[in-house]
Protein backbone atom coordinates (compact mmCIF):
# COMPACT_ATOMS: atom_id res chain seq x y z
CA UNK A 1 0.00 0.00 0.00
CA UNK A 2 0.93 3.89 -0.39
CA UNK A 3 -0.71 5.93 2.24
CA UNK A 4 -0.13 9.77 1.49
CA UNK A 5 -0.67 12.60 4.01
CA UNK A 6 -1.29 16.10 3.48
CA UNK A 7 0.16 18.72 5.61
CA UNK A 8 0.81 22.09 6.20
CA UNK A 9 3.51 24.62 8.19
CA UNK A 10 1.07 26.88 10.60
CA UNK A 11 2.03 29.98 12.97
CA UNK A 12 1.90 28.61 16.70
CA UNK A 13 -1.34 28.74 17.87
CA UNK A 14 -0.06 31.67 20.95
CA UNK A 15 1.52 33.97 17.87
CA UNK A 16 -0.10 36.90 17.68
CA UNK A 17 -1.12 37.56 13.72
CA UNK A 18 -1.49 40.91 12.50
CA UNK A 19 -1.83 42.65 8.95
CA UNK A 20 1.26 44.62 8.49
CA UNK A 21 2.33 47.52 6.86
CA UNK A 22 2.26 46.07 3.34
CA UNK A 23 -0.77 44.90 3.75
CA UNK A 24 0.95 40.93 4.70
CA UNK A 25 -0.80 38.35 7.10
CA UNK A 26 2.19 38.08 9.61
CA UNK A 27 3.44 36.59 12.55
CA UNK A 28 6.56 38.20 13.08
CA UNK A 29 9.58 35.77 13.94
CA UNK A 30 7.63 33.22 15.49
CA UNK A 31 8.44 29.92 14.51
CA UNK A 32 5.85 27.46 12.58
CA UNK A 33 4.67 24.09 13.38
CA UNK A 34 3.15 21.80 11.79
CA UNK A 35 -0.25 21.68 11.67
CA UNK A 36 -2.07 20.71 14.90
CA UNK A 37 -4.69 18.31 13.36
CA UNK A 38 -2.10 16.58 10.80
CA UNK A 39 -0.33 15.24 13.94
CA UNK A 40 -2.87 12.27 13.88
CA UNK A 41 -2.97 11.83 10.23
CA UNK A 42 1.19 11.39 9.72
CA UNK A 43 0.48 8.78 13.07
CA UNK A 44 -1.89 6.88 11.47
CA UNK A 45 -0.26 6.89 8.08
CA UNK A 46 2.80 5.05 9.51
CA UNK A 47 1.10 3.07 11.43
CA UNK A 48 -0.75 2.12 8.28
CA UNK A 49 2.67 1.82 6.19
CA UNK A 50 4.50 -0.51 8.97
CA UNK A 51 1.32 -3.07 9.33
CA UNK A 52 0.90 -3.25 5.66
CA UNK A 53 4.61 -3.66 4.71
CA UNK A 54 3.89 -0.50 2.64
CA UNK A 55 5.34 3.09 1.81
CA UNK A 56 4.41 6.63 3.32
CA UNK A 57 4.29 9.55 1.82
CA UNK A 58 3.81 13.69 3.10
CA UNK A 59 2.72 16.31 0.84
CA UNK A 60 2.78 19.43 1.44
CA UNK A 61 0.94 22.28 -1.27
CA UNK A 62 2.77 26.01 -1.09
CA UNK A 63 6.03 27.81 -0.44
CA UNK A 64 8.86 26.70 1.21
CA UNK A 65 7.66 27.45 4.69
CA UNK A 66 5.87 24.37 4.43
CA UNK A 67 9.43 22.35 4.23
CA UNK A 68 9.47 22.60 7.81
CA UNK A 69 5.97 20.53 8.44
CA UNK A 70 7.28 17.70 5.92
CA UNK A 71 11.01 17.26 8.02
CA UNK A 72 8.80 16.79 10.72
CA UNK A 73 6.74 14.60 9.54
CA UNK A 74 10.11 12.54 8.76
CA UNK A 75 11.47 13.02 11.76
CA UNK A 76 8.28 11.30 13.13
CA UNK A 77 8.51 8.15 10.70
CA UNK A 78 6.99 9.04 7.28
CA UNK A 79 9.31 7.14 4.71
CA UNK A 80 9.29 10.07 1.94
CA UNK A 81 8.07 14.08 1.58
CA UNK A 82 7.63 16.56 -1.44
CA UNK A 83 6.35 20.18 -1.90
CA UNK A 84 4.19 21.18 -4.40
CA UNK A 85 4.68 25.08 -5.63
CA UNK A 86 3.95 26.84 -8.33
CA UNK A 87 4.96 30.59 -8.53
CA UNK A 88 2.24 32.63 -9.21
CA UNK A 89 -0.53 30.21 -7.90
CA UNK A 90 -3.04 31.45 -5.18
CA UNK A 91 -3.13 28.19 -3.09
CA UNK A 92 -5.51 30.00 -0.84
CA UNK A 93 -7.85 29.21 -3.85
CA UNK A 94 -8.98 25.76 -3.08
CA UNK A 95 -9.71 24.67 -6.38
CA UNK A 96 -6.23 25.46 -7.30
CA UNK A 97 -4.77 24.11 -4.29
CA UNK A 98 -6.99 20.55 -5.19
CA UNK A 99 -5.62 20.74 -8.65
CA UNK A 100 -1.85 20.48 -7.70
CA UNK A 101 -2.59 17.97 -5.34
CA UNK A 102 -4.28 15.94 -7.57
CA UNK A 103 -1.74 16.15 -9.50
CA UNK A 104 0.76 14.85 -7.64
CA UNK A 105 -1.27 12.07 -6.83
CA UNK A 106 -2.01 10.86 -10.54
CA UNK A 107 1.94 11.42 -10.92
CA UNK A 108 2.91 9.40 -8.13
CA UNK A 109 0.22 7.04 -9.56
CA UNK A 110 0.16 3.99 -6.63
CA UNK A 111 -1.64 5.83 -4.19
CA UNK A 112 -4.21 3.77 -2.32
CA UNK A 113 -5.05 5.77 0.63
CA UNK A 114 -4.97 9.85 1.81
CA UNK A 115 -5.13 10.68 5.04
CA UNK A 116 -6.14 14.07 5.79
CA UNK A 117 -6.79 16.10 10.01
CA UNK A 118 -9.62 17.58 10.87
CA UNK A 119 -9.29 20.78 9.68
CA UNK A 120 -6.48 23.45 8.62
CA UNK A 121 -6.15 25.47 12.21
CA UNK A 122 -4.91 28.65 10.61
CA UNK A 123 -7.74 28.65 7.91
CA UNK A 124 -10.26 26.86 9.84
CA UNK A 125 -11.67 24.61 6.77
CA UNK A 126 -11.76 21.31 5.69
CA UNK A 127 -13.22 21.59 2.30
CA UNK A 128 -9.83 20.60 1.05
CA UNK A 129 -10.19 16.97 1.83
CA UNK A 130 -13.59 16.97 0.42
CA UNK A 131 -13.13 18.78 -2.98
CA UNK A 132 -9.95 16.32 -3.77
CA UNK A 133 -11.92 13.48 -3.14
CA UNK A 134 -14.75 14.70 -5.79
CA UNK A 135 -12.01 15.20 -8.30
CA UNK A 136 -9.89 12.36 -8.22
CA UNK A 137 -13.27 10.20 -7.94
CA UNK A 138 -12.72 8.53 -4.57
CA UNK A 139 -15.05 7.89 -1.89
CA UNK A 140 -14.67 10.43 1.00
CA UNK A 141 -14.80 9.44 4.90
CA UNK A 142 -14.53 12.35 7.13
CA UNK A 143 -14.50 12.08 10.92
CA UNK A 144 -13.19 9.14 11.26
CA UNK A 145 -12.27 7.86 14.68
CA UNK A 146 -10.56 4.65 14.46
CA UNK A 147 -9.52 2.49 11.08
CA UNK A 148 -11.14 -0.72 11.86
CA UNK A 149 -9.88 -2.67 9.27
CA UNK A 150 -7.58 -2.29 5.85
CA UNK A 151 -7.93 -5.31 3.36
CA UNK A 152 -5.43 -4.71 0.82
CA UNK A 153 -5.71 -7.83 -1.16
CA UNK A 154 -9.74 -6.80 -1.17
CA UNK A 155 -8.72 -3.32 -1.74
CA UNK A 156 -10.93 -2.46 1.01
CA UNK A 157 -11.36 -0.26 4.00
CA UNK A 158 -13.40 0.44 6.71
CA UNK A 159 -13.66 2.73 9.17
CA UNK A 160 -15.54 4.00 12.23
CA UNK A 161 -16.65 7.67 11.81
CA UNK A 162 -17.83 9.78 14.36
CA UNK A 163 -21.83 11.45 14.15
CA UNK A 164 -23.22 14.18 16.41
CA UNK A 165 -25.87 11.01 17.87
CA UNK A 166 -23.16 8.30 18.40
CA UNK A 167 -20.48 6.42 15.96
CA UNK A 168 -21.24 4.51 12.39
CA UNK A 169 -18.95 1.89 10.96
CA UNK A 170 -18.59 2.34 7.16
CA UNK A 171 -16.86 0.57 4.60
CA UNK A 172 -15.52 1.56 1.54
CA UNK A 173 -13.34 0.58 -1.87
CA UNK A 174 -10.19 1.81 -2.22
CA UNK A 175 -8.60 4.10 -3.26
CA UNK A 176 -10.22 6.44 -0.95
CA UNK A 177 -9.80 9.90 1.30
CA UNK A 178 -10.70 10.08 4.84
CA UNK A 179 -9.97 13.06 7.72
CA UNK A 180 -9.13 11.86 10.97
CA UNK A 181 -10.47 12.65 14.34
CA UNK A 182 -8.11 13.69 17.56
CA UNK A 183 -8.10 10.98 19.58
CA UNK A 184 -7.41 8.13 17.02
CA UNK A 185 -4.01 7.97 17.97
CA UNK A 186 -1.26 9.31 19.70
CA UNK A 187 1.06 11.18 17.51
CA UNK A 188 4.88 10.10 18.70
CA UNK A 189 7.32 12.90 19.31
CA UNK A 190 10.25 12.82 16.86
CA UNK A 191 13.59 11.26 18.34
CA UNK A 192 16.72 12.73 17.87
CA UNK A 193 18.01 10.34 15.21
CA UNK A 194 14.89 11.11 13.22
CA UNK A 195 15.43 14.67 13.66
CA UNK A 196 19.10 14.88 12.25
CA UNK A 197 17.89 12.52 9.62
CA UNK A 198 15.00 14.77 8.84
CA UNK A 199 17.41 17.99 9.12
CA UNK A 200 19.79 16.33 6.07
CA UNK A 201 17.34 15.54 4.00
CA UNK A 202 16.24 16.95 0.51
CA UNK A 203 12.83 17.27 -0.34
CA UNK A 204 12.06 17.64 -3.93
CA UNK A 205 9.51 20.51 -5.14
CA UNK A 206 7.39 19.72 -7.82
CA UNK A 207 5.67 22.55 -10.27
CA UNK A 208 2.40 22.68 -12.45
CA UNK A 209 4.68 21.52 -15.13
CA UNK A 210 6.61 18.76 -13.90
CA UNK A 211 2.68 16.94 -13.01
CA UNK A 212 1.62 17.62 -16.42
CA UNK A 213 -1.21 19.50 -15.49
CA UNK A 214 -2.65 22.90 -16.59
CA UNK A 215 -4.43 25.08 -13.25
CA UNK A 216 -7.74 26.32 -13.29
CA UNK A 217 -8.66 29.68 -13.60
CA UNK A 218 -9.10 31.08 -9.39
CA UNK A 219 -12.53 30.67 -8.54
CA UNK A 220 -11.75 33.49 -5.65
CA UNK A 221 -9.39 36.47 -4.87
CA UNK A 222 -8.47 38.01 -2.00
CA UNK A 223 -8.94 41.47 -2.75
CA UNK A 224 -6.84 42.76 0.69
CA UNK A 225 -6.54 41.99 4.43
CA UNK A 226 -7.03 44.41 7.61
CA UNK A 227 -6.37 44.21 11.08
CA UNK A 228 -9.89 44.60 12.93
CA UNK A 229 -10.60 47.96 14.38
CA UNK A 230 -9.64 48.18 17.59
CA UNK A 231 -12.53 48.35 20.46
CA UNK A 232 -12.73 50.58 22.92
CA UNK A 233 -12.85 48.39 26.49
CA UNK A 234 -13.35 49.24 30.00
CA UNK A 235 -15.06 48.24 33.29
CA UNK A 236 -17.10 49.38 35.86
CA UNK A 237 -17.66 48.31 39.43
CA UNK A 238 -21.74 48.68 40.60
CA UNK A 239 -22.21 50.29 43.59
CA UNK A 240 -25.04 49.45 46.09
CA UNK A 241 -26.51 48.68 49.05
CA UNK A 242 -26.50 44.98 49.00
CA UNK A 243 -27.08 42.22 46.06
CA UNK A 244 -30.67 42.95 45.82
CA UNK A 245 -30.14 46.74 45.00
CA UNK A 246 -26.54 45.88 42.73
CA UNK A 247 -28.56 43.69 40.84
CA UNK A 248 -30.99 46.00 39.83
CA UNK A 249 -28.38 48.81 38.46
CA UNK A 250 -27.10 45.89 36.30
CA UNK A 251 -30.12 44.55 34.63
CA UNK A 252 -31.14 48.98 34.46
CA UNK A 253 -27.89 49.48 33.05
CA UNK A 254 -27.66 46.02 30.70
CA UNK A 255 -31.58 47.62 29.38
CA UNK A 256 -29.90 50.97 28.83
CA UNK A 257 -27.00 49.61 26.66
CA UNK A 258 -29.97 46.76 25.02
CA UNK A 259 -28.54 43.83 25.69
CA UNK A 260 -31.06 42.52 27.60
Amino acid sequence: MHIVAFTRSTPDTAAKVWVDETGAVSWGDVATVVNPWDEYALEETIAIAKSSGGKSTAIAIGAALHSDALKHSLAMGLQNALRIEEAGADVNDSLTWVALAAGALQKLGDVDLVIFGKESIDVATDQHSMQLARRMGWTMLSFVSAIVDIDDAAGTIRVEKMLEQGKQTLSARLPAVISVMKGINEPRYPNFLGIRKAAKASIPAWTAADMGIELPAPATAALRYFNPPARAVGSEIIAGEGVGEKAETLVARLLEEKVL
